[in-house]
């Protein structure tokens, strides 16, 4: 349940690219991204940060090539899904690990618009999303995670992240219940 969100709160989505998105999830991406969309429109009408984050392995050993050893991800690999229509205003990031913050840009845009809480939403629950939330949770943000817009490859490890991860270092919530709360911002 989401009490509150801060007054200086950013929507952070995480990895709702065409690479990602087609991997076999165990929530329909469908769902993921309705709710995603709907938490931007919220956003924007809130007036609040939109922050974007695509990953890209590259030089990295989140996915290898069985073959070769190697990965190459396209631009079409790497391209925001078009559900998630982004603006000249929102923030961009690219990370080449499961955890957001790696990339000091994404620090110094929060922290130039003095940003106190975030809204974690993506794919995947247990990597990109808990990477992220972890290390914004040692960084003093306070936390919501919109469950119904966020999935991953595996039940057993979304469900942890969920019941044993989330609620330490934040709270959890339904789109619904965020865009309600953003509401009560104003």
């Amino acid at each position: 349940m989401i009490t509150e969100l801060d007054k200086k709160t950013a929507l952070v989505l995480i990895d709702l690219q065409n690479g990602i998105v087609q991997l076999p999830v165990v929530h329909p991406v469908e769902t993921v991204l309705r709710n995603a969309a709907k938490l931007v429109a919220a956003f924007r009408a809130a007036k609040l940060p939109i922050v974007v984050v695509n990953v890209n392995p590259e030089n990295n050993t989140l996915r290898k090539d069985a073959k070769t050893g190697s990965f190459e991800a396209s631009a079409d690999w790497l391209k925001i899904v078009p559900e998630i229509e982004t603006q000249s205003d929102d923030i961009l990031i690219t990370k080449t690990t499961w955890n957001a913050f790696t990339n000091p840009d994404l620090v110094k845009a929060l922290r130039e618009r003095e940003i106190t809480g975030i809204v974690l939403a993506g794919i995947s629950t247990s990597i990109g999303v808990e990477g992220t939330a972890r290390n914004a949770n040692e960084l003093g943000y306070n936390i919501a995670f919109a469950v119904d817009a966020m999935s991953d490859l595996f039940v057993d490890a979304h469900e942890h992240s969920l019941k044993r991860i989330f609620p330490r270092i934040g709270e959890i919530g339904t789109t619904d219940e965020i865009v309600e709360k953003l509401a009560q911002i104003g």
